[in-house]
């Protein structure tokens, strides 16, 4: 049996772990990644960690799984970072896609007619070059995907996929070439960009690793997840992580923009290989594991995520109690950066149950406003949902999901499902699956059904829209800005 070495590079944790042609994934090791916050808006990571943590994990599948036929790495996007070509070592430190420092760079330049988003890697490889002190035709700029491949490769190939090099801000509309011009306006140099290449395809030997076996796949982590989730000619899929990420692939077209579309979803590439690129459309929930995180650390009110499950179901309904989601602002389809959380409908009678109930509906209405807007964007009618992320281990959040979406849900048997779909796409690159045989993968851990009436749902929804009307623009300021 064949089986790829597949590389998953999340934002706060790293998974190695081998898939075969089965779509099956054993020898799995994970290590946690240190975040650095060193002030507000700022959030860091060691590349030098990254790499190391790589080394070290893949080691431990590989001498427990034995040799494999190739290397898929999936890796949070946008996440930059800039190295010294001549020792292999970062310049400073990786500046994680959430990292907000250059939000007035943006909004400066978006005065000089450029449009970039902080969260892009754009002027974060400004801020880091203007950092080092150094001059940019002296360095390499990388987004995660490209550090492990200069590191594994042993420094022969600096490359960067479609689906990363898409979403940096910094190349043309097809995706597979850097802008000259956006390059220039921010002091850097088209010497020290990887070269861009398709998602699979055969990228480089990872001589760093035993057997020195082929890096065929490189793939943005959330293209990954709807590879793994057998999506790859049509379907949709949210993945339930510290935000909710819809992806949706069918009928998409090569963008006319890399902005944000009306709807307010975005345009992505889902793959791409030596002939063809196929795009797709995503939509991005800024807050949603997250939310539990603060209920449980900040409120106090769980003692652990999966109480929340517990407390959720044991009460019939919230009364009246409401939660938006709205801690980093609203993303998908209103992008309001100054909106902020709320609880409306608060009473004496109100307790922990109720709070943590509305926290959990507050999500899947969340989720259900990224599938609304895929939906009108791409003007398809979409049946079934596919979910993955860690938090598909609740089983009452999946069932409101599927109450406010009104479609059918259907939650992936690989829990990770990143690091499944990079090491499936490492075995198409290499002949060893068609992307037909991908798609007939498809065996979901569980099925949920809508089980309220259209009427109901409709009367939820309304009110909800209600509720996100209110917490809108709390910080006028930030709500007026727009990338």
């Amino acid at each position: 049996m064949v089986k790829a070495l597949a590389i998953d590079v999340g934002s706060t944790s790293i998974r190695t772990a081998l898939v075969d042609d089965q779509g099956q994934v054993s020898c799995a090791y994970r290590g946690a990644l240190s975040i650095s916050t060193p002030a507000p808006g700022e959030v860091e990571l060691d590349p030098r960690e990254i790499r190391d943590a790589v080394f070290t994990l893949a080691k431990k599948t590989l001498d427990e799984g034995g040799p494999c036929d190739a290397v898929g790495i999936t890796n949070q996007r946008a996440t930059t970072i800039v190295f010294d070509p001549a020792t292999g070592e970062a310049i400073g430190p990786a500046l994680s896609w959430q990292d907000l420092r250059t939000v007035i760079n943006c909004l400066v330049l978006q005065g000089q007619g450029l449009r970039l988003a902080p969260n892009q890697s754009a002027t974060k490889a400004q801020w880091l070059v203007e950092f080092s002190g150094r001059d940019a035709r002296e360095l390499k700029f990388a987004t995660i995907d490209s550090w492990l491949t200069w590191h594994l490769s042993e420094g022969a190939a600096h490359l960067s996929d479609q689906s990363n090099a898409a979403v940096t801000g910094l190349v043309t509309l097809g995706g597979d070439t850097w802008d000259l011009t956006t390059l220039d306006a921010l002091g850097l140099d088209v010497a020290m960009m990887p070269h861009i290449v398709p998602t699979t395809g055969s990228h480089a030997r990872a001589t760093a690793l035993d057997g020195s076996p082929p890096i065929t796949a490189l793939v943005g982590d959330q293209s990954a997840s709807l590879f793994g989730q057998c999506c790859v000619s049509s379907g949709v899929k949210i993945t339930l992580g510290t935000g909710a990420m819809l992806d949706l692939v069918g009928a998409q077209r090569a963008p006319t923009s890399m902005t944000a579309l009306a709807s307010g979803c975005f345009p992505v590439v889902v793959r791409s290989d030596a002939d063809s690129v196929t795009w797709g459309l995503e939509a991005i929930a800024l807050a949603a594991g997250s939310c539990l995180e603060w209920v449980r650390d900040s409120l106090g009110l769980i003692s652990n995520v999966e109480e929340s499950e517990t407390l959720a179901t044991s009460i019939d309904a919230t009364d009246g109690v409401w939660f938006v989601p709205a801690l980093s602002g609203l993303g998908t389809p209103e992008w309001d950066f100054g909106a902020r959380g709320g609880f409306f409908g608060l009473t004496r009678g109100s307790s922990k149950a109720h709070l943590v109930r509305a926290v959990l509906e507050g999500i899947a209405h969340r989720c259900a406003d990224l599938l609304d807007a895929a939906q009108r964007e791409s003007a398809t009618s979409i049946e079934e949902l596919r979910v993955d992320g860690g938090m598909t281990a609740n089983r009452f959040l999946l069932q409101c999901l599927a109450n406010f979406t009104g479609v059918r849900v259907t939650v992936s048997p690989e829990r990770e499902a990143t690091t499944r779909g990079a090491g499936l796409m490492a075995l198409v690159a290499r002949g060893h699956l068609s992307i037909d045989d991908v798609e007939k993968l498809w065996d979901p851990r569980e099925v949920l059904v809508p089980q309220l009436l259209e009427s109901e749902r409709a009367q939820l929804r309304a009110t909800w829209n209600v509720m996100v009307g209110r917490v809108e623009k709390t910080i006028p300021e930030l709500s007026a800005v727009k990338f």
